[in-house]
């Protein structure tokens, strides 16, 4: 549905919506651009409200008749020189609609009807029913802006070059042919055309016509610290360092982690191993994680892409650490990508924990260095998450991609050594069988880090708003949290995870300490503020205890014994 005005905040790059179409549209872009001090006004609200909101810019789409274009150019300049003063990095993106004679007209390409608007933004997102020459016309027109310039492709195919859908990668290659941008409108498609059950799949698939196009843009890791558990802002629960916390469908976009790189197969291409983004599958932290799965013929091994990186190693050591769990004899170990400054290429395995001395013998010729877990942590929560830590050094090597190594061993199993010696046991590398394994997250780190939560006295906790519904047997509390550091910047902290300990008097002896295992989640939040509304409150508790979790970069929780708090009477809230 279109809105005059709408914003889909994330944590990504994300530009606000500005249409004027129909009757009423004209109605009020004439009133907006009735003289050069009502534009300047509305350009002035539009840059105040992205400020504020959080968010990139804007593209502007005027689908009605103009009567005053000079006005309408000093609403555009005006927008664009507000925004670029008050959100640094921001953009305003012209959409290919209404020409410079004031008559809605659709270019579908960059050309001197539309190019005066052009010029006083940061870019035009050209209409999606252009012709193969359109793309090279409007490179030339641009000059040397045409990466400014964003052909449009309609996902629908409702008139679009090369019909969008399964060929929306037709039209991809040619605008990437002529070293122009792309516009990619409504990959919804894919969900709302298609069979939702095999959603995941589909997805994988078109996507994967992007890449083959395109290739890998953007690549990391590039910086450190970096970690992923490869959730994708939704899922069907929720856990918090291998121990599930939430168990309800959610969606919250803003949670996005890195995403893997992960290769998706054509149809026609059958392999051993799979790897998918799994989300019913009880994750390590988020609500996804990796899922390998297939089976493995005797003594082969599968590589499969997680990241494409870009990280230059220095000379002090590294800290990596990765989460796994499998079923029978499948390992999962991670192969590191290495470049040196001579060019010359190495892959170093970092071996799963489960028989390393044979997993070394097994692969010493196929990897330039091998290296075992310095420490093993097996949680002994369900379902059994594995954390393997590792550190190295490799001066001056960049790492260019980070695989999975998908591998199995036998059971161990009694083998006669030689004719009247004893039996000894030893692993087998297994025949073809079953493989599954899952990843949960990945982290990197400078191994010298020694990171220090804060102590919760060092919070400082309010609350506001507060509105409270009184029932007979529950009551309702909408509430809004905010804490900030006495002293400092919270900008080590990526994301707070938000608790309520309900107590009743007789579990109130000791309100100091929180009571664990009483703890309900409620939310998360990338700011240090969060709004509770309609919490469900049970006739006969007395206190309410906020616990905010703080977490770090490196994606470590405090201890839910040891986070900031804010204790509420409920006598006083009434």
């Amino acid at each position: 549905m279109h809105k005059v005005l709408r914003i889909d905040t994330t944590s990504y790059l994300v530009l606000g919506t500005f249409i004027m179409e129909w009757d009423e549209g004209s109605i009020m872009a004439d009133e907006l651009l009735s003289s050069k001090e009502s534009a300047h006004m509305y350009a002035k609200r539009l840059a105040e409200l992205a400020l504020v909101l959080g968010f990139d810019g804007w593209l502007i789409n005027m689908e009605v008749k103009i009567k005053h274009v000079p006005n309408l150019k000093e609403f555009i300049s005006h927008l664009t020189q507000m925004m670029h003063s008050s959100v640094p990095g921001s953009l305003i993106i012209w959409y290919d609609s209404v020409t410079t004679s004031g008559k809605l007209d659709w270019q579908n390409q960059l050309n001197s009807s539309n190019k005066a608007f052009f010029d006083l933004c940061d870019g035009i997102f050209v209409n999606y029913t252009w012709k193969e020459s359109y793309v090279n016309k409007s490179a030339e027109v641009a000059g040397d802006r045409k990466f400014d310039v964003y052909m449009g492709i309609d996902v629908f195919g409702r008139g679009t070059y090369g019909g969008g859908q399964w060929t929306t990668n037709v039209a991809l290659d040619v605008i990437k042919k002529n070293d122009v941008s792309a516009a990619i409108f409504a990959p919804g498609w894919v969900y709302e055309n298609n069979d939702k059950n095999e959603f995941q799949t589909l997805q994988n698939r078109w996507w994967g016509l992007v890449e083959k196009s395109w290739g890998v843009v953007r690549k990391y890791p590039h910086r450190l610290p970096f970690y992923s558990n490869f959730d994708q802002g939704r899922g069907f629960h929720i856990s918090v360092e291998g121990m599930q916390i939430c168990a309800v469908n959610w969606n919250n976009i803003s949670s996005q982690s890195y995403q893997p790189f992960l290769e998706y197969p054509e149809e026609s291409d059958v392999r051993s191993v799979q790897c998918f983004i799994d989300f019913k599958e009880a994750s390590y932290s988020g609500g996804g994680n990796i899922t390998f799965q297939g089976s493995l013929e005797k003594d082969a091994a599968t590589i499969l892409r997680l990241f494409e990186g870009d990280l230059l190693l220095g000379s002090t050591s590294v800290f990596l650490s990765y989460s796994a769990r499998s079923r029978g004899s499948s390992l999962l170990g991670l192969v590191l990508h290495l470049s040196s400054a001579t060019n010359e290429r190495k892959k170093v395995l970092l071996t799963s924990d489960g028989n390393s001395l044979l997993t070394m013998e097994k692969f010493s010729s196929q990897f330039n260095h091998m290296i075992t877990p310095h420490q093993v942590t097996k949680l002994e929560t369900e379902p059994g998450w594995t954390i393997s830590n590792f550190c190295f050094a490799f001066e001056e090597h960049m790492l260019t991609k980070i695989s999975a190594l998908c591998y199995k061993l036998e059971n161990i199993v009694n083998v006669q050594a030689t004719p009247g010696s004893s039996s000894r046991s030893i692993p087998m590398f297994a025949a073809g069988s079953d493989y599954y394994a899952v990843l949960g997250h990945i982290l990197i780190n400078g191994y010298a880090q020694n990171f220090q939560f804060p102590p919760s006295t060092s919070w400082l906790l309010e609350n506001q708003y507060i509105k409270w519904s009184s029932a007979s047997q529950e009551s309702n509390l909408s509430i809004k949290l905010t804490w900030r550091l006495k002293n400092g910047n919270a900008d080590m902290f990526s994301r707070y995870n938000i608790y309520v300990s309900k107590i009743s008097p007789s579990s109130n002896e000791n309100l100091v300490d929180v009571i664990h295992g009483l703890e309900e989640y409620v939310g998360v939040a990338e700011t240090e503020d969060f709004y509770v509304s309609d919490l469900v409150i049970p006739s006969g508790i007395s206190t309410l205890k906020f616990i905010i979790q703080v977490c770090s970069l490196d994606g470590a929780c405090q201890k839910l014994e040891e986070s900031p708090f804010l204790q509420l009477e409920v006598e006083n809230l009434l």
